[in-house]
């Protein structure tokens, strides 16, 4: 009997493949990376999820789900959890999808490592019911940490799968999967947390600015959220300046033809990506921001910030630093 595992790679998801595992199934993992992934930097893949299939010697597909998950951010049919996260069309986004390659490798049924109560939003009764249905897989949803408390599906009740070696695990405490682990000789998994950027208020904050401002953001957008320390100049204009030289680099790389660029001309400092208009206010007002996290600027001197990308480059400015008031009142997240 073939299935396929959602697989995170995070503790409930490789157990519960581990469990299927063990009853004999022929188990294809499934990954999803988006942009608003906590562990998918630089590359296509997470890092947890290969670890866990390399722990369970089974193959990994990964997808990418970043473009369907900015659009039910910019418009979720059910709504937001306690930040920014549409975890509910997220979860139905992904179960579709999954549906999908269950199709076409020729798979029975889908496993999650969901289990009851254990997140607020999206797993409750009525969530899991809810996913199901939208997702086009009523009745073949196994899941095994929590398949003794929620109705048989249809493995279940087929006998595809041994109901009696189910679980009956709910809550928010994670010590029944620690023990599951450790006899399962598993040690090699996250600590419990959470893994997607949406849930973070900070990061929230810079995607409501976002879809206040501009509501029709790009992935590039999105990237861009991740990097710097970012300021509202405008309800057009928006200035991200980099903190070390690591964002340096990859604010250059993210900057697009229509950005101004800037930087100290005479002392270290960072880079600055002024996106949207750039007016000669914008110019002055982002410089001098610039010129506030230069790191050898003489005190209540003038810096010279250069234009080295955009339109404008070339010129030269010569501004104060911005005051802290100033910044607090311009900054947006953290």
């Amino acid at each position: 009997m073939r299935a396929v595992s959602l697989l995170s790679g995070g503790l409930d998801s490789l157990l519960a493949t581990r469990m299927m595992i063990e009853q004999g199934l022929e188990v294809h993992a499934l990954n999803f990376v988006t942009t608003f992934c906590t562990c998918t930097p630089k590359s296509s893949s997470c890092s947890a999820a290969t670890s866990a299939v390399r722990q369970l010697g089974i193959e990994l597909k990964v997808l990418d789900n970043t473009e369907g998950l900015i659009g039910a951010v910019k418009s979720p049919r059910f709504g937001y959890g306690r930040n920014m996260n549409p975890c509910l069309d997220c979860r139905i986004l992904m179960f579709s999808r999954a549906r999908e390659h269950m199709e076409e490798i020729g798979a029975e049924f889908l496993i999650t490592g969901e289990v009851l109560g254990e997140r607020p939003m999206s797993q409750h009764r009525d969530a899991l019911r809810l996913i199901e249905k939208e997702s086009g897989l009523s009745g073949l949803i196994v899941r095994p940490l929590s398949a003794a408390l929620l109705e048989p599906s249809i493995p279940e009740q087929k006998g595809w799968v041994d109901r009696q070696a189910m679980l009956a695990i709910s809550g928010r405490s994670r010590r029944p999967q620690m023990e599951l682990a450790e006899s399962f000789e598993l040690h090699d998994y996250p600590c419990p947390a959470g893994g997607c950027r949406l849930t973070d208020p900070q990061f929230a904050a810079r995607i409501r600015d976002l879809l206040e401002h501009r509501p029709d953001f790009t992935i590039n957008d999105t990237r861009l959220l991740k990097v710097g320390r970012h300021f509202r100049l405008s309800p057009h204009t928006k200035a991200v300046v980099g903190r070390e030289e690591p964002e340096n680099e990859r604010l250059t790389a993210l900057a697009e033809p229509a950005d101004v660029s800037m930087e100290p001309a005479e002392v270290p400092g960072p880079l600055t990506v002024l996106r949207g208009e750039s007016q000669e206010p914008m110019l002055q007002l982002a410089a001098a921001i610039t010129a506030r996290y230069t790191s050898k600027a003489p005190d209540e001197s003038a810096v010279r910030v250069a234009l080295i990308g955009g339109p404008p480059q070339g010129r030269i400015l010569e501004v104060m630093p911005a005051g802290d008031d100033e910044l607090d009142a311009l900054r947006i997240g953290a």
